[in-house]
């Protein structure tokens, strides 16, 4: 992957039938590639304008297709870069890929095209990470934020933390070497104050549960005994038929998953079966799925039928489960007991009614799930994904030891020592510090294309 010389070319996008295929290349042949297999209907091949032609294979012609040719630095890739539009048949896009590598092209790795960027400087691996998270995104919450990646938000917040350490370490510098011209007391007095500032914030700024629930979702469970109206509320959540509604208490015998998107977020609906004592063996496995369920999910939400009184069994229930909300469904019938008493008996949690038939409650329910999957540590999180959260934290712990030394009256090149450490830890989420085993890692987890 690290041949930066190499002309590479695959398909950009998804592999199958289409209306259109984009076929991409960069290297240095690029532009003579393309100049070999695309005859422009006006006679030439102005850079920077797609253009109408034909794909030829010598004297054939393979298809009627628009290129276009993005000279570097100004590319992607910040090498040469050429694009053919062509027709989406997958005979016919294996076709020209043939035709690019039988002139020198080869196949590239996934995610090549984006790494060429990150090599040759036009953007860090935060923001080469956040390329994929645009492209995985399943939710408008999860592509604001790789949108406020790729625009450099961390990038700028990781150059501005390292400056300070710089700072510092040039401070602690000038302490160790110049002695008698700079008082050592001062000196330490002044990093404690910064180093405790930086640490309040690298921390306030680091959310590696917001990332998750952007990459993955809130995995919400609904559970509770049978009959209690879980598959009725599912179907309802998504607007179809999902789950098997009948009259009969066990309908649902498996776990039953279904996303979604509530104000913005993405959500993980599970259909679980209702918990009592397992009737059969099916029962049983299906029982035993929805505790596993429920130890995975993000909120636990409870159902219990409104139309029928509030039993002890129900309650107990809701004791084992610990549910983050309680829905009581059917409100559409007479309800056999008030809210107030599963709020008294649930202190805390919040009651919503619903009727999956009407839909009456349901958009609140839908708030309130989302609220849920809003970040803890404010809107102010930058730091979101698990790699980047890990090497912030680890940052943070490194300034607490220069704290400790610097309190403790350790010499100040043991506090240079830590704070280094935290210079590296998050230089890693630029990539200026990783290895390059790790750097390929990253970019192994890329589409190839991209």
């Amino acid at each position: 992957m690290h041949n930066l010389t190499d002309t590479i070319c695959a398909q950009a996008t998804p592999p199958g039938e289409g209306g259109i295929a984009i076929l991409r290349m960069s290297g240095p042949r690029a532009s003579g590639i393309l100049k070999e297999v695309f005859r422009p209907a006006s006679g030439s091949l102005i850079p920077r304008m797609l253009t109408y032609g034909k794909v030829v294979d010598g004297d054939d012609t393979a298809d009627e297709a628009m290129a276009v040719l993005l000279p570097g630095p100004r590319s992607y890739t910040r090498q040469d870069v050429a694009e053919i539009h062509c027709h989406g048949s997958q005979a016919l896009t294996s076709r020209i890929l043939r035709l690019l590598m039988a002139r020198g092209a080869r196949p590239a790795e996934p995610g090549e095209f984006t790494y060429r960027a990150f090599a040759l400087g036009r953007i860090d691996l935060s923001q080469a990470e956040a390329v994929m998270r645009m492209i995985r995104a399943d939710s408008d919450r999860a592509m604001k934020s790789a949108v406020r990646q790729i625009e450099g938000g961390v990038s700028s917040f990781i150059k501005d933390a390292r400056e300070e350490i710089i700072g510092m370490l040039s401070a602690l510098s000038a302490a160790i070497d110049f002695p008698d011209e700079v008082e050592e007391q001062e000196t330490r007095e002044a990093l404690l104050k910064k180093c405790a500032l930086l640490k309040e914030r690298l921390s306030s700024s680091t959310d590696p549960r917001e990332g998750r629930l952007e990459d993955e979702g809130l995995r919400v469970a609904l559970c509770g005994q049978p009959n209690a109206g879980k598959s009725s509320l599912l179907n309802a959540l998504l607007g179809e038929d999902r789950a098997i509604v009948t009259a009969i208490p066990g309908t649902t015998r498996d776990v039953i998953e279904a996303r979604t998107q509530m104000d913005g977020y993405s959500v993980i609906l599970t259909d679980t079966a209702g918990l009592r004592d397992a009737g059969d063996e099916v029962e049983r496995i299906g029982i035993e799925r929805a505790q596993k369920a429920l130890s995975e999910a993000d909120v636990r939400l409870m159902v219990i039928d409104g139309s029928e009184p509030l039993e002890e069994e129900s309650l107990k229930l809701a004791e084992e489960i610990s549910p983050h909300l309680v829905v009581i469904s059917k409100e559409d019938l007479p309800q056999a007991f008030a809210t107030s008493a599963l709020e008294k008996a649930l202190p805390g949690v919040p009651v919503l009614s619903v009727s999956a038939p009407s839909g009456e409650g349901l958009a609140e329910l839908k708030t309130k799930i989302a609220s849920l999957a809003k970040p803890e540590a404010g809107e102010g999180a930058i730091l979101t994904q698990a790699r980047h959260a890990e090497a912030a934290l680890r940052a943070c712990a490194s300034i607490g030891d220069a704290i400790a030394a610097l309190n403790d009256g350790f010499e100040t090149d043991v506090a240079a020592v830590d704070l280094s450490a935290a210079l590296d830890a998050l230089g890693e989420i630029t990539g200026e510090t990783l290895s390059e085993q790790v750097i390929d890692e990253v970019f192994a987890r890329f589409c190839v294309g991209k």
